[in-house]
């Protein structure tokens, strides 16, 4: 195994972009991007532990609910990436890099109930929720409309499944 490495970018360079969009501009919203992927992966990897662990009457909902709920997640990270990419950035990817850059703490390795698991997704996505707002902000204030729209989008799905986690977590149930 070769030990040799050739680096074509290093990780905190911002290149030219295509898009035309001024390199300090771009490196703002590259940092801005870069803690949204941070924060989307940190989420989807709590969600997708839920998903994981979930027991209990409403397994099968709630499996089959935070297993699309990661899925967005995945996606809107894998599109933060491409966008930031397009920017002239690299999207960060590493563990360590993610943890750090990451505005949102998961909770640790062990398992909860299902109550208190959706609960911290809950807040979770609402602490995500409130970073995106402000880089909808930065970006449409920066004129980066696309990025803006691209955080707008997954915004909006985020806050619905936000949403649904407050439905699941109401007192009233069937289920006793």
């Amino acid at each position: 195994m070769s030990t040799q490495k050739t680096v074509r970018q290093q990780s905190d360079e911002v290149r030219h972009n295509p898009l035309r969009l001024d390199s300090k501009k771009a490196e703002q919203i590259i940092d801005a991007l870069n803690t949204d992927l941070a924060a989307t992966y940190t989420l989807y990897h709590q969600v997708k532990k839920h998903h994981w662990n979930v027991e209990g009457a409403e397994f099968r909902d709630i499996h089959v609910f935070l297993g699309e709920f990661a899925h967005e997640l995945e996606e809107a990270a894998d599109h933060q990436a491409e966008r930031l990419q397009s920017l002239g950035g690299v999207p960060i990817a590493g563990m360590k890099a993610l943890a750090e850059k990451s505005p949102v703490t998961p909770e640790d390795e062990h398992v909860y109930t299902l109550r208190n698991s959706l609960e911290n997704d809950m807040e979770m996505g609402g602490d995500v929720i409130e970073t995106m707002r402000e880089h909808i902000e930065l970006t449409t204030n920066l004129g980066d409309h696309a990025t803006a729209h691209m955080l707008r989008e997954q915004l909006l799905e985020l806050e619905e499944y936000v949403h649904s986690l407050h439905h699941y977590l109401e007192d009233d149930t069937l289920v006793q």
